[in-house]
């Protein structure tokens, strides 16, 4: 699975957004670009087990087991 961060204006400043989710808005694309790889690098980071919930797209939220050695490849584009 890869995730890509993608920084773009939004909401009257800039934001990060990934897999159709934005983050909250930043002053400038310099923080909104600094907060986008810092949430793909911690995104890589091996950790333990734990149960996540999440919102789909569509509105649904789902709850699952995430395995700590189950990593994402990220990216961080604009």
């Amino acid at each position: 699975m890869k995730v890509i961060y993608k920084v773009l204006q939004h909401d009257g400043g800039w934001a990060y957004q990934a897999d159709g989710t934005y983050s909250e808005t930043f002053a400038s694309h310099d923080l909104a670009l600094a907060a986008a790889r810092k949430v793909a690098r911690e995104q890589t980071a091996p950790g333990s087990d734990t149960g996540i919930s999440y919102e789909d797209t569509n509105g649904v939220w789902h709850e699952e087991l995430a395995h700590g050695g189950d990593r994402p490849e990220t990216s961080v584009e604009g």
